[in-house]
């Protein structure tokens, strides 16, 4: 949900990086923080534990007054991908406004892509929330690597549902994919937001957030 403070005239949109382990959420958010301009964005914050680690900004994007007068902010999290903290993944997933799920195109992965993808649908039914209900996509991350999955089929696993959502090649440690996943994101989660709020008047620029360096 997104928050909205009327004093600062600001509109604050929370996405959410999910997926399994070592699938590449870190490396896109470290690609980003890098990517953006450090006069509009926070620090990079990480909660570290054992196997795993949560990260998150915020940041101001470069066209932020879409929204009548509004500035738009936007929080970004990662989830850890180890089972044994899903109590922390339950406490990012609260008021989300999109989801950037993130696969590991490997073909040794796609049981814990599946179960991961699982794992986010039950957490958002546990604060009645759903994806049919909130914006989000696929990347297909690691793309660079030797024995991957053809997209077609890691598609047919993962986005094989009544309604199919945007999905996304990357290479997420060399930016490829990172920022066009992050701007489709962006624009999803604002057209949400206005669609919501019956907003009209405010229309959406090709790039909302950052560009690939």
């Amino acid at each position: 949900m997104a928050f909205i403070n009327f004093a600062r005239r600001e509109i604050a949109f929370k996405i959410v990086y999910y997926g399994p382990a070592l699938c590449g959420k870190t490396t896109n958010l470290e690609q980003i923080h890098m990517a953006v301009d450090p006069r509009t964005r926070g620090e990079l914050t990480m909660l570290s534990t054992q196997q795993d680690r949560t990260l998150f900004f915020d940041f101001l994007p470069l066209k932020s007054d879409v929204i009548k007068g509004f500035i738009s902010k936007f929080q970004l999290y990662t989830v850890p991908g180890q089972n044994i903290y899903n109590e922390t993944r339950k406490l990012v997933l609260r008021n989300v406004d999109g989801v950037v799920f993130v696969a590991d195109s490997q073909f040794d992965k796609m049981e814990e892509n599946l179960d991961s993808l699982a794992n986010l649908e039950s957490n958002l039914r546990l604060q009645n929330d759903s994806l049919a209900r909130l914006p989000y996509l696929l990347q297909f991350n690691k793309r660079d690597l030797p024995m991957v999955a053809p997209v077609h089929y890691i598609d047919f696993l993962l986005n094989n549902r009544e309604t199919r959502v945007p999905t996304i090649e990357a290479v997420s440690t060399e930016g490829v994919g990172v920022f066009e996943t992050l701007n489709l994101m962006s624009k999803m989660v604002m057209a949400h937001f206005m669609k919501q709020n019956n907003l009209a008047g405010s229309s959406l620029p090709d790039e909302v957030c950052v560009s690939e360096r």
